[in-house]
């Protein structure tokens, strides 16, 4: 583990290097909280510092105070070394953001006794983190196929809708539906029907660009949204979907699945309506539906 020293004083800063290296850690040294700040913005900042609080320029109180008003989601864990030992100091010490603090001159078991703590809070940090970020993912992502959810993608339509009103730009969306995907189920088992869907989703995403969104509206209906996608651009799109699905060979442990989609386009612009737009593409994929399926229609603007 990279452990960050910011220590003026020549003495002690040879000092805490080989107690570190001694422990097994590996120590980045500064002479100053100004390089102990830009040694904490890299990608592979150390993520336990322990900050001298007198140092010339930025003291290690400033530095702490940087690192709170960064708002980072996973800030390092900070020790103060300090010869102020008042109640009224610790306080402010811990205040600007530090997380802990040891009295100079340190007791070098204690020193390793409060870095073993750092070290736990850091481990409890980093699984709170990573419960969060399974947490919103599931909360935005369908549990099947991975990809956005109704609401997720619905949401990242209207941002979608606010970028081009900004940008002045245009966008299309396309409501795909696979056509008679209960024949399938009723064919096959619904567990084929699963693995068909999560095939048929590697499928219409392969084809997208890395900026189209894609999210499962519900059952067999999938939402793409495609940002600048008008015109032949948007035709060239949706009909390589269309395509690239019914080329597809879908296999399941039940066997060979055929697929083919109905998929009905709205353009927009900036002054769209999520609502309204949505609305657009149904018309066009229930005509798309009643005109044959497996085929391409657009909306009328």
């Amino acid at each position: 583990m990279n452990i960050l020293i910011a220590e003026d004083d020549l003495t002690s800063r040879s000092i805490l290097t080989a107690i570190l290296k001694k422990w097994g850690f590996d120590p980045v040294v500064t002479e100053n909280g100004g390089a102990a700040w830009d040694a904490l913005q890299r990608p592979d900042a150390p993520r336990l510092a322990l900050l001298d609080w007198s140092m010339p320029g930025m003291d290690g109180l400033e530095v702490c105070r940087r690192l709170r008003a960064s708002g980072s989601r996973n800030p390092p864990y900070v020790i103060l070394l300090t010869a102020r030992d008042e109640k009224g100091d610790i306080v402010q010490g811990l205040d600007a953001g530090a997380n802990d603090y040891v009295a100079k001159p340190f007791n070098n078991e204690e020193l390793r006794a409060r870095i073993g703590v750092g070290q736990r809070m850091l481990e409890m940090q980093s699984h709170l983190l990573e419960a969060q970020d399974a947490l919103s993912h599931q909360a935005t992502h369908d549990f099947l196929t991975g990809i956005f959810n109704r609401r997720a993608i619905l949401d990242r339509l209207a941002q979608e809708i606010s970028r081009a009103k900004r940008e002045n730009a245009s966008l299309s969306i396309g409501m795909c539906d696979i056509d008679h995907f209960k024949i399938i189920n009723d064919a096959n088992g619904h567990k084929a029907g699963d693995e068909a869907l999560v095939i048929f989703t590697r499928c219409i995403q392969g084809r997208l660009r890395d900026y189209d969104s894609l999210g499962r509206y519900g059952g067999e209906e999938f939402l793409v949204i495609a940002p600048g996608s008008v015109g032949h651009s948007g035709e060239s799109l949706y009909e390589r979907l269309r395509a690239g699905v019914a080329a597809a060979e879908i296999t399941t442990k039940a066997g060979m699945v055929s697929l083919t989609i109905s998929i009905g386009v709205a353009a927009g612009t900036g002054q769209s309506n999520v609502d309204a737009l949505i609305a657009a593409a149904d018309a066009a994929l229930y005509q798309a539906k009643a005109d044959g399926r497996n085929r391409v229609v657009y909306a009328s603007r």
